[in-house]
């Protein structure tokens, strides 16, 4: 049997000359937003022993009401799986409370219990107090422009998942 030949190195500058990881703003966003989401963790579990998708749960049933799980993931852009782990962990503390959906047998309904609340409203608080931090390290015009820009963003984009899902439900 014949050994495979080594696989030989490549020139960087041949493969991507033009291109740079780092410039990339699909890149940046990612290790931005894993960034802030690493400090919220650190904050939000130290302070509440809370997880960042459970927060997002709770902060979406605390302005909404009443939400089945599927309402939740629309309304925080989280997916189902996450939704159902942080709502499990939720209900399993006592800060959510679970019900049958009365319109729809197989549907569950998600609403937050005293407890729920109170914890909702305590955080709310330490929420503020992360964005005015980071909010910081910006100017004001700066902060205003990219909230602007990321909710400008996010609008286009939805739009380019729109025909997939389309075509899904055919």
């Amino acid at each position: 049997m014949k050994a495979k030949p080594a696989a030989r190195e490549t020139d960087p500058e041949i493969v991507a000359a033009d291109f740079k990881l780092e410039d990339f703003l699909p890149h940046r966003l990612a290790v931005a937003a894993q960034r802030v989401n690493r400090m919220l963790t650190h904050r939000f579990e130290d302070a509440s022993g809370v997880s960042i998708p459970e927060f997002r749960v709770l902060a979406a049933i605390g302005r909404y009401g009443v939400l089945s799980p599927s309402m939740v993931g629309e309304r925080t852009a989280m997916d189902k799986v996450k939704v159902s782990r942080a709502g499990a962990s939720l209900v399993a503390r006592g800060l959510l409370k679970q019900s049958q959906d009365p319109s729809d047998g197989r549907g569950r309904l998600l609403r937050l219990t005293r407890k729920g609340a109170t914890a909702c409203q305590n955080l709310i608080p330490l929420a503020r107090q992360i964005e005015d931090e980071l909010a910081r390290g910006l100017g004001k015009a700066e902060w205003t422009s990219l909230a602007k820009a990321l909710m400008r963003l996010d609008q286009h984009v939805s739009g380019f998942d729109a025909p997939a899902e389309a075509e899904a439900a055919d």
